[in-house]
């Protein structure tokens, strides 16, 4: 194997997710940024943790900003992962929808997720690059699992004839719908209220959030 003279570590290498000995770094790495936080947190402390010698760890990750982007992403794999089984609930177009928002918020809103994403927000100052990166990607690819979503809602309803969910319109919808009922909950967990009170608010909020989406739908809100 060849050695990068210039840093004195062997070049990283990419192996998929599931390969165990970049599972078992990740699961080390995560349980070591959810408890110290991404700028307090060393390779060293994460080599620990995983098990592994700094040198493996290094063949597997060439720094610290790699290592945890793939950590937060593999979570954001791992919940949209879960979209793909779930088939929207409810005999209305309301319901639906209604079941689409909860769902999203009940896998988000878990302790590792918000976790990962502060650490991610406190070290924006040092790493710019690294927050926006971690956001852009997850956004994306969650807008992309919703907007599937979204299509199969609106696949079965009079949804299907409005501007709004045309096909080339769908992404822009689908980012909307998640701005809608995802943030205002998820930036109230981020500021650090408990996830259990929070969890008693989501179906409550998501009904309004729903019905303010299909108003605006229905009126040419959205294009």
């Amino acid at each position: 194997m060849s050695v990068d003279v210039a840093e004195g570590r062997p070049p990283a290498q990419t192996e998929p997710w599931d390969s165990p000995k970049r599972r078992q770094i990740m699961d080390g790495a995560r349980e070591v940024f959810l408890t110290l936080g991404f700028d307090a947190a060393r390779m060293e402390e994460i080599a620990r943790k995983a098990g592994v010698s700094k040198a493996t760890l290094y063949v597997y990750f060439d720094s610290k900003e790699a290592l945890f982007t793939d950590v937060v992403m593999c979570n954001v794999a791992a919940t949209i992962a879960r979209f793909g089984s779930h088939a929207p609930e409810g005999r209305t177009i309301e319901q639906r929808l209604e079941n689409v928002g909860v769902t999203v918020l009940r896998w988000v809103l878990v302790s590792d997720t918000v976790g990962l994403m502060r650490a991610a927000i406190a070290g924006a100052n040092r790493f710019p690059d690294l927050a926006n990166s971690v956001h852009q990607m997850a956004r994306k690819r969650g807008a992309e699992a919703v907007a599937q979503l979204l299509a199969e809602v609106a696949g079965s309803g009079e949804l299907g004839t409005l501007p709004a969910f045309a096909p080339e319109c769908l992404a822009m919808t689908a980012r909307f719908f998640l701005d809608l009922v995802l943030l205002p909950l998820m930036m109230r967990a981020l500021f650090g209220e408990q996830l259990k009170l929070l969890h008693a608010e989501i179906e409550l909020h998501v009904a309004k959030s729903v019905a303010y989406f299909l108003a605006l739908c229905r009126h040419g809100g959205l294009t």
